[in-house]
Parts: structure tokens; sequence; C-alpha cells
């Protein structure tokens, strides 16, 4: 890794802090994204103490917003002449429904069409950087999705935080396996994950009763934030993997995700309807 230039969003706690933090070490220059300043200095600063020759910038963004996704695509583009990791990791729950200034529900919004806009935009620096690699952070929160409704993206009907989350990882893992396809033949690879349920401040930006019990499951059930990088560190890293495209992993190993996940033609329509909704007329 060492050289390789890794772009990680979500990048200023949790698991991105530690993934970023693990793959410095292997030598990678790292690109944090974050949505608050204060934190992504404080990300800077803890990897610099960890490894005071550490090579690490930090890029604002709120990845919930179009406008944002491409003002960061064009700074990045300007600043960075290869990419050989994208790291799509920024994520969250919501348990109100909310909509973005786009019009788009937050849950899709952030968790989904941030991941795919973001890589459209990066996508011929990637292929140009070749050999490279996409790396999704999903869930297995989505093994208890429903298949997608088309005619409900947004959750207009019902909403519940909670399945809006799953929904949302569901779309992660549809989404990487028609990147995958796409990309087949250019050396850039795309992967998904299922990190691990961490100790990490996941959640605690909703209120007090799901606080309380998100709380209370993190800390019986929760895996270490060292646990959870440990995979997609190896699918940004390991070369066992950088020929392996459009799989889904677990525990650094490949897993099956649920047969919803496995739809060729629902991935194949997630990725129109999202160009659509982020207005763009075609996606090669």
């Amino acid at each position: 890794m060492k050289g390789k230039v890794c772009i990680i969003t979500g990048a200023t706690a949790g698991i991105g802090l530690e993934t970023a933090a693990r793959l410095g070490a292997l030598g990678a220059r790292l690109i944090l994204v974050g949505r608050n300043r204060d934190k992504g200095a404080a990300a800077l600063n803890a990897l610099r103490g960890r490894a005071p020759n550490l090579v690490a910038e930090f890029y604002y963004a709120d990845l919930s917003r179009r406008d944002e996704i491409i003002r960061l695509a064009s700074e990045l583009l300007r600043a960075l002449p290869r990419i050989d990791v994208l790291l799509n990791n920024a994520g969250a729950l919501f348990t109100r429904r909310e909509t973005t200034a786009d019009g788009l529900e937050r849950t899709f919004a952030l968790n989904h069409m941030g991941y795919f806009l973001l890589t459209h935009l990066l996508r011929e620096r990637l292929v140009a950087s070749a050999p490279a690699r996409i790396v999704n952070v999903a869930s297995n929160a989505h093994l208890k999705s429903p298949p997608l409704d088309f005619a409900d993206l947004q959750y207009t009907k019902a909403y519940n935080g909670l399945k809006a989350y799953q929904r949302s990882k569901l779309c992660n893992v549809l989404f990487t396996r028609e990147l995958a396809r796409r990309l087949a033949g250019t050396g850039v690879t795309a992967n998904s994950l299922h990190p691990g349920f961490v100790a990490s401040s996941f959640g605690d930006n909703n209120g007090f009763m799901f606080r309380i019990g998100i709380g209370l499951a993190k800390r019986f059930s929760a895996i270490s934030l060292e646990e959870g990088a440990e995979t997609p560190v190896y699918l940004a890293s390991a070369p066992e993997v950088a020929t392996v495209s459009g799989r889904y992993f677990v525990h650094a190993r490949e897993a099956l995700p649920s047969p919803a996940a496995q739809d060729d033609d629902a991935a194949a329509r997630l990725w129109r309807e999202t160009a659509t909704l982020a207005g763009l007329a075609q996606v090669p």
C-alpha cells in the first residue's frame, strides 16, 4: 500500500477512522472525507499521534447533498492525479423521516446516493489509475430488508428508521453488484462488506430512547473498532482479492448476501433509477 492514494468517506470516527489508521500504517496516503471540520482536524491529529510520518489530508463535504458531492469530487480530481482506493463508508440511521435539500429521504440520500454519485464522478480517474479498488461498506442489516419497492424508494409510506437503514444497505450491495458488472475489464474492482456491529458512535444522532437501546446493544454484543476495520482493510489492500469483484464479504471472507441482493434485474433498475434521481442523463 505504500504511496497508494486511499479516499475514505465517513473517516473522522468509528470504523472509518480505524480503517484509515490501519491503511496509513501500511504506507497509504490518506484522503479523509467528513461533514464536520472540527472532527476532521481531530482525526488528523489522532492519526498523526499514532504514526507521525503518516501522510493524510481532510476534505469537508455533506455527502447527503448532491451539490456537496459534486464540489468534493471536483476538489479531489484537481488534487489527486491518481486514486487507488475509494472506500465508501459514510452512513447513518435516522429514526424520523427527513428530506435533504434535493428532496430525497435522508437515509437513501446519504447511505446510497452518496456512494453512487461520488463513485460515478471519480470513476474515470479510478479507471485511469487501474489497478484500483472500490470498497463499499454495507451491512448484514440488508438481510432483513424485503426487495426494493421501486414505487417508493423515498419511503414516503409508513416510514421506519430501522427498515429504511436496512433498505439502504440492500442498495449498497445491489449497487456494488451492478458497478462490478459495468467495470469488468477495466482493472477496477468493486466489493461490499459487513464490518460487524461495532462499538462506535453509530445511531447516537437519534432520540433518547433509541440511544438507550442501541447503547445497551453496543455494550453487550458489539465488536471492537479494530475488528470492525478488518474487512474494509482487507478489501482495500490484500493481494489475494486484487482481482475479485462484485462480491460480498464478512470477517474478511466471501459470504452470500440475501436473495434480494443477488437480483441482477433489481441491481440494474436501481442503477437507472438512481442515475435519474442524481440528474444524470446516462451513466456508463
